[in-house]
């Protein structure tokens, strides 16, 4: 009897470190963990199952002989079953229930935005992240224009929707709300609009292809432009105007790294349509994927590259190249096809809180002498258009405030850029073409970017614009100051 209690009490005592070790796990940090540790719980319990019904227990009878005692095997064995499912069903619930929290890392990869970049980093299902930026923009001098009118505008509320298939399927979507409203018909009053919508196969650490609506792959901003990512409430006009933002396409192409630190993405895509071009470069003619014509395709490429040897640097160029015409320019029954080339190179460097930037861009266009009589008021386009700005910032907040892990870094930008830098005045046309009317600016702007944790920024700046050209109605051109939030998630 003494026997059977000892064997009784050491099994229900097995049992029952069991159950307290369940429950004294510290949650697992991935799924994978929870898993071993749940599968680990219950080959112990079937061990100890297996041990309470092959245990020999003899129990004294009343004519003084022994025999296998009845009580393990039957009743006891179905208190310990009881125990076990009821330490199985909090396996179970510890296995369905258990929270288990995932730090989201943001970084940057495979050219898109940190946020942009959660679908990358899951195991498998539904990613969703997003970004915001809203903004106060008071005019210090309007410079005479009377449309220049303080506002304040969400400017951007951002859903980035993913799906990871498989290990080597990747869907990815930007779904973009602008101006707090879809308004009524008009862009300016709000719209909604998919920026990307993609398709990545991952074949090889070299070479991936990538299909669907994209961003083309030119300077800082066109693919990476979450508000914590730079510096200043608006995007800087070269990457506005001379490389439009947001510019995407409908194609497919490869990406990849070909060596360490040494970076590619080549795509065809829809090329652009000249008839949306102006005197404010070539932006309206992005198609975005909305019915694109698709008479016209043009290639885009990019290289970045950083040197292992050198932290925190980073330098590249890209192009787009691609008639434009989309088989609808024509002059005198001849049709043109409107070549685009648009060249960029750009560098930046980080190093102990130090941040600098610098970008330039120049762009050629073909038959500008031929499409300017179709655009009309809109007109004329330069047939070349240039760009440069370079840009310093520093975290000081070390030297404020050690112990903080804020962000607070004053930053100063300089661009200079014209979008009519040179003009086709054919005679074959036979009139000239009025470029006193078009974006011909230098700007100073300085301000400071203050980051209370890496996802949520507050920015302050002031913009000195100077103009050479008249500005072309619905372009501000006043000294401003702005204030505004960014945040990703």
């Amino acid at each position: 009897m003494a026997h059977q209690k000892h064997l009784l009490s050491l099994t229900i005592a097995g049992l029952l470190s069991i159950s307290l070790s369940v429950f004294a796990l510290e949650k697992p940090k991935t799924m994978n963990e929870m898993w071993k540790i749940i599968e680990m719980q219950q080959k112990q319990i079937e061990a100890l199952q297996k041990n309470a019904a092959t245990t020999p227990v003899s129990q004294q009878t009343t004519d003084n002989t022994s025999k296998p005692a009845p009580t393990v095997a039957t009743n006891d064995v179905k208190k310990l079953e009881r125990k076990t499912d009821v330490l199985s069903q909090e396996v179970e619930k510890l296995r369905t229930n258990l929270s288990i929290p995932e730090e989201a890392k943001y970084k940057s990869m495979y050219g898109m935005g940190p946020a942009a970049s959660k679908v990358y980093g899951t195991s498998k299902g539904l990613s969703i992240g997003g970004y915001g930026e809203a903004m106060y923009t008071n005019y210090v001098d309007t410079k005479g224009n009377q449309n220049n009118k303080d506002t304040a505008d969400l400017e951007r509320a951002v859903i980035y929707l993913g799906y990871k298939f498989n290990d080597w399927i990747v869907l990815n979507n930007e779904i973009e709300f602008e101006h707090a409203t879809t308004g009524e018909g008009s862009e300016e009053k709000g719209e909604v609009s998919v920026e990307f919508s993609q398709l990545d196969f991952f074949l090889d650490q070299k070479y991936n292809v990538r299909a669907g609506l994209m961003l083309v792959p030119m300077g800082f901003i066109n693919e990476m432009h979450e508000p914590t990512t730079y510096h200043g409430n608006h995007r800087p006009d070269i990457e506005r105007y001379i490389i439009p933002s947001t510019w995407r396409e409908m194609g497919a192409g490869l990406f990849g790294e070909v060596l360490p630190g040494l970076q590619y993405r080549m795509y065809a895509m829809t090329g652009l349509n000249a008839q949306g071009f102006s005197n404010v470069g070539i932006m309206e003619g992005r198609q975005g994927g909305s019915n694109a014509k698709a008479d016209d395709f043009a290639f885009t490429g990019r290289l970045d590259y950083s040197p292992t040897q050198i932290s925190g640097l980073l330098f590249g160029a890209s192009t787009f190249l691609g008639n434009s015409g989309q088989n609808d320019v024509a002059f005198n029954n001849q049709k043109y096809n409107v070549f685009t080339q648009l060249y960029e190179g750009h560098i930046q460097y980080k190093y102990r809180g130090l941040e600098l930037r610098a970008l330039g861009a120049w762009s050629h266009i073909d038959d500008t002498a031929f499409l300017n009589p179709n655009l009309g008021a809109t007109g004329p386009l330069g047939k070349e258009s240039f760009g440069w700005y370079v840009e310093a910032a520093h975290d000081i907040m070390p030297l404020l405030w050690k112990e903080s892990d804020h962000y607070l870094a004053p930053f100063f930008r300089l661009e200079r850029y014209n979008t009519l830098a040179a003009i086709d005045n054919s005679s074959l046309v036979g009139s000239t073409f009025d470029a006193r009317v078009g974006l011909d600016r230098w700007i100073y702007q300085a301000g400071i970017s203050y980051k209370p944790i890496p996802n949520i920024v507050i920015k302050a700046d002031y913009r000195n614009i100077n103009d050479r050209k008249i500005v072309p109605m619905g372009i501000p051109n006043g000294d401003e100051f702005n204030f505004g939030v960014g945040f990703i998630y």
